[in-house]
């Protein structure tokens, strides 16, 4: 079974102004998730079209890069069924945590990883009775 990426994920130092910029410049529309979150998060719907995939703006809970830095980038989020078998392939594969697993009340568990690289990605397992 393969896991493909559901979601992305754009940090922000201002959410306001890259919801905006992204509305405006791509024409995705947006609705604010911020209390599943925790912090201020905008959903992004980019398309009516079964293409693609939809994801979020949030704020940024670390200094950015900013200009000229190696990565300043998005984060790919993967669905999965069952979150903790994923966790142990990510680990047994030579990952590591990022962010434990954590819920987002009434909507899915998630997490994040380092890959053998350092990049960060995210695993989202729907659940509505998470809390």
């Amino acid at each position: 079974m393969g896991f493909r990426p559901v979601h992305f994920e754009i940090h922000a130092d201002d959410v306001t102004r890259a919801v905006e910029f992204y509305r405006e410049a791509l024409g995705w529309s947006f609705e604010d998730w911020s209390e599943y979150a925790g912090v201020p998060y905008f959903g992004a719907t980019t398309g009516d079209d079964a293409m693609g995939i939809n994801g979020a703006i949030m704020a940024r809970r670390t200094p950015g890069g900013g200009a000229g830095a190696p990565v300043n980038g998005a984060v790919l989020t993967v669905g999965a069924d069952d979150f903790d078998a994923v966790a142990e392939r990510i680990i047994a594969a030579g990952g590591a945590v990022a962010l434990p697993k954590h819920a987002l009340p009434g909507m899915a568990w998630q997490g994040y990883f380092l890959d053998t690289e350092g990049n960060v990605f995210g695993v989202h397992q729907p659940d509505m009775n998470a809390k």
